[in-house]
Formats: structure tokens, sequence, C-alpha cells
């Protein structure tokens, strides 16, 4: 496994295991969490949930894949914006932490701006740190202004990674997101870097896995994994799935790759609204 540096100490697994969409079904819910186990297994130690996912199903699921197994796992949640207040994140994170079954998280992010000052959100996540309960914050689905103003806050500085959509058909923070994020050594985490499967069909990218004897998502992955400070978080339900996740690991494109997916999917030729899912 490689890993990206935190800006605030510690390493980032550049490949890891995605939950949004687990825990809604009962009936699903030992599938999901042998096919999160296979994947630590596998080294895919990076899991990412939020409180969100399946109305706290998801957080559960992963408690189920973790148990006794909590030191091989770099374990990511969120907190929803109407959560983010001082008092309120310091809740919602007790909540996730009791139905992880784990009494820390590695990385607690904001899931989303909402109508919270980024100020209180500071506060409640340094209270968290201070008391053990989190190692690292950070945020999610923030643009380039957010960022800037998260920055000028007390402790913003300290945040450890900004987690956005980012795959082929999704690039516009090439624009201006990324090289902020990139000066400032913020490692990016790419969620849905294989849009849902719906860019999976594309001729030109099933002609790159064609070459290199793999799927349309493993390139989709690679893909991704190849930009400077970028990790990735697609979900796997399945072991098939997540072995397929972990091989794209292994590829390594050429240049000639990169071209004929530049030309694909053009990179953004001016700033654009950050996409969400």
């Amino acid at each position: 496994m490689r890993h990206l540096r935190l800006p605030s100490g510690g390493d980032l697994p550049v490949l890891g295991q995605g939950t949004w969409g687990m825990g809604e079904r009962g009936s699903d819910r030992a599938a999901e969490s042998a096919a999160l186990r296979h994947g630590l297994d596998l080294g895919l130690g990076l899991i990412d949930t939020a409180e969100m996912y399946g109305s706290g199903g998801a957080e559960e699921v992963v408690g189920e894949a973790i148990d006794g197994r909590r030191d091989e796992v770099f374990l990511v949640s969120k907190v929803f914006p109407h959560n983010a207040d001082r008092r309120g994140a310091v809740e919602a994170c007790e909540r996730s932490l009791r139905r992880l079954g784990t009494d820390h998280l590695d990385l607690y992010l904001l899931h989303w701006r909402g109508g919270t000052p980024l100020d209180e959100t500071l506060e409640a996540f340094e209270e968290l740190r201070d008391n053990g309960k989190i190692r690292h914050f950070g945020v999610s689905n923030l643009d380039t202004d957010d960022m800037r103003e998260l920055w000028g806050q007390d402790g913003g500085s300290d945040c450890a990674v900004n987690q956005v959509l980012y795959n082929l058909t999704r690039r516009g923070i090439e624009f201006d997101l990324l090289p902020w994020c990139r000066e400032r050594e913020l490692p990016v985490m790419a969620y849905s870097p294989i849009e849902q499967g719906r860019l999976l069909g594309d001729p030109v990218l099933g002609r790159v896995a064609e070459r290199h004897g793999v799927t349309p998502a493993q390139i989709a992955i690679a893909w991704v994994l190849a930009g400077d400070g970028l990790c990735a978080i697609p979900k796997a339900a399945t072991r098939g799935h997540v072995e397929e996740n972990h091989a794209a690991l292994e590829i390594r494109l050429s240049e000639d790759d990169l071209a004929e997916l530049d030309a694909q999917f053009p990179a953004p030729d001016r700033a654009t609204p950050l996409d969400i899912l």
C-alpha cells in the first residue's frame, strides 16, 4: 500500500473502502461486513463512512467488520452539517463511536458546508482531538472559497483532508481546488472514483482497459491514483469487487494512456462550481 503524508502527521493510505449505500438493508449487512473484512485481509485499511449513510447503519456494518481488528484500520467518519456546532458535533461523534464500537476515529470530517460557522465546528473538532476521540479532522465537499475561509480561522490550517467528488467525468477541481490543496500539501480524498458505475461503458476507457488486461473500473481508479496528493475510496460490497479494486494499485498508466483519457475526458479550462453527489 502506498501512502500520503498528512499535514498533521501520520500516513493516509491511497486506496480505501467506501461505504455509501451500506447498512440500508438488513439482509445485505452480513455480506457488506464480510466484504470490508476481506478488504482488510488485502491491506485496504482505510475505511470511510458517515453518520448519514443508512442513518447510521453503515457505521454499524463497519463496526462489525472491524471488531477485533481496530489496529488495522484508518477509520474515517463524517458529521452532518446540522450537527456541526460546538455541542452537536461532539455528541454526533460520540454516537458514531458507539455504532462503530471504537473509542476513537482516525479522521473526522465535516460532511459538507452548512449554516454553522466554521469556527464553531473547529472548536468541536479541537475538543474531540484534545479528548482523544479523534486523531485528525478534515472536511468534505468544500470548494476553494470555503477552504480559504477555513484557513483563515484559528486552527483551520490543521485540516488534514478535503474529501470531494473526483473522477474522469468530474474534473472541475483540477482548475483551482486541487492546485490550492497541493500547494499546502493537503491530501484530497476522491469519492465515487467510477461515478457510481456510470462511466464504465465509455469506449475509450474500455480500450485502455483492454490494453492492460483489466476492467474499466480498475483503469478509472488507477487514473485517480496516478495524480499527486490523491487517494480514492471506491465502494465494494462483494469479495470479488474488493479484489478488483485492490488490483488497481498495481496498474501503471502510460503517457499514451493518460493522453487518450485526457482527450476523451478533457480537463477543465475554467472555474466551475464544485460537483457533489
